[in-house]
């Protein structure tokens, strides 16, 4: 596991900036593409944001990509509150990506639970039964979540399906994500986790008692390939 500290935000967005491509490169060379899960949020709108601009965006071949979420609001494409939608206004919609490769968590006519099965077989369409992305981008929330595996939730037990969706009561909404099993197949993980709101849940998730049901970023396993970026702040 990798911790790197950092002295301001604009610094980790381009540590961020510069692994994806970093890890583009070394996939496509690899295996001729580049198979990643995304996170939404304010700090993957900043990292996406820096990915778009010309600096960046002329180091990747996007066509070459393929796009999952690693979880979502049950909402409209064109709702405010989806990820997608931050997604392909701050990415998608100014870099030359393949839309066909480009899979977002949401399907009219069909209710949370079934997509949550259609989506485990998108990505088994793509990555096989092994179900190993190259790439995933996490966050962490000021309780402790990732992804949407939030505390003392049922989808916290899941182990053998990949993506599950379920109705989380606190906000009144349906989710659907991917789950720990499936995100810790992955060959690199990136945290990105910063702010003095995050300080106590990260310390808990570092260095406090396994409590995964209060602390689910603890089911993320901290192997070779994860790395954490945070800043003084939250790491204290």
């Amino acid at each position: 596991m990798s911790i790197t500290v950092f002295d301001n935000l604009d610094t980790l967005y381009k540590k961020a900036a510069d692994t994806f491509v970093d890890l583009s490169k070394k996939s496509i060379l690899k295996h001729n593409r580049f198979v990643v899960a995304l996170s939404g949020g304010s700090s993957p709108k900043a990292i996406f944001n820096l990915l778009a601009t010309q600096e960046y965006a002329e180091k990747i071949e996007w066509n070459k990509i393929y796009f999952f979420w690693v979880d979502e609001r049950w909402v409209a494409l064109d709702d405010e509150k989806s990820n997608a939608k931050m997604t392909f206004e701050a990415l998608f919609d100014k870099v030359p990506v393949n839309k066909e490769y480009i899979f977002p968590m949401y399907k009219e006519g069909i209710s949370p639970e079934e997509y949550a099965k259609e989506y485990e077989q998108e990505i088994k369409n793509i990555l096989g039964n092994e179900g190993v992305f190259d790439f995933i981008l996490l966050g962490m929330g000021d309780d402790g979540h990732t992804a949407s595996l939030f505390p003392s939730e049922k989808v916290l037990d899941e182990h053998e399906k990949w993506v599950d969706a379920y109705y989380l009561k606190p906000q009144e909404m349906f989710r659907i994500t991917l789950t720990a099993p499936i995100i810790n197949k992955a060959e690199n993980i990136l945290v990105v986790a910063f702010g003095e709101s995050k300080k106590h849940a990260l310390n808990e998730v570092l260095n406090g008692e396994y409590n995964p049901k209060l602390y689910p970023l603890q089911l993320i396993d901290r192997k070779e390939g994860f790395q954490l970026f945070t800043d003084e702040k939250a790491r204290g």
